[in-house]
């Protein structure tokens, strides 16, 4: 398995280059058809220095979907033993979810004539939940020194393009990338979804049925 390792406001010492490629082989005998590991190291920087932490961000490819895994710690070194042990943890995870339907080919099915789904709960989106998303207010406050609002709530933005798939796809893909949910397109419907982690081995998903944005004046009231 190649492994590639980045720094993004760090330098990547020796010494951590030798530990992360020490890594690496605890990926590779889980994930032996792994092709390439990449190992990305972020710095960051806060209040002028008072506080940082490092980043890093792990994708493995080569297995079918891609797998990530990131940790944040004030130690690079730190940081990377967490991410490995929760890359290491979704890989197997998925590998188990394999298994377990090759022995019992069960799981959520569709019924064709209902268009129901079988073992996982559909939940449709409420005008309220809509009316949420749309104007994703979050409280501001002022900080009284320059005037300037902020809020102490960290708000990261990610664009992904959009993907039509099954239920049942997406189910897989958000056990290989580690997260409590996924958003992607329903094949069945095209309605936008997000499949969602509950308890065990149970899983929900919420579709927006909504045909039209809401107006103007109902966003404002």
């Amino acid at each position: 398995m190649e492994t590639s390792i980045v720094g993004v406001g760090v330098s990547i010492s020796d010494r951590f280059r030798t530990v992360a490629e020490e890594k690496s082989l605890r990926i590779e005998n889980i994930a032996p058809r792994a092709q390439r590991l990449d190992i990305k190291v972020t710095h960051r920087a806060y209040h002028n220095g008072a506080r940082e932490d490092e980043t890093v961000e792990l994708t493995v490819t080569g297995t079918g979907p891609v797998v990530r895994a990131e940790a944040t710690d004030s130690d690079k070194f730190v940081a990377l033993d967490l991410a490995v042990d929760k890359l290491a943890e979704q890989l197997r995870r998925a590998k188990d979810k394999r298994i377990d339907a090759r022995n019992h080919p069960r799981g959520a099915k569709l019924d064709k004539g209902s268009g129901a789904i079988e073992g996982i709960d559909v939940q449709p989106a409420s005008v309220d939940v809509l009316r949420a998303v749309a104007t994703g207010s979050i409280p501001i406050v002022g900080d009284g020194e320059d005037g300037e609002d902020y809020t102490p709530v960290v708000i990261r933005n990610k664009h992904f393009d959009a993907e039509w798939m099954t239920v049942e796809e997406a189910v897989d893909r958000m056990e290989l990338v580690g997260h409590d949910f996924f958003l992607f397109i329903d094949a069945r419907s095209d309605h936008p979804s997000v499949v969602y982690r509950r308890k065990g081995w149970d899983y929900g998903v919420i579709s927006l049925l909504a045909s039209a944005p809401p107006a103007a004046e109902e966003l404002a009231s």
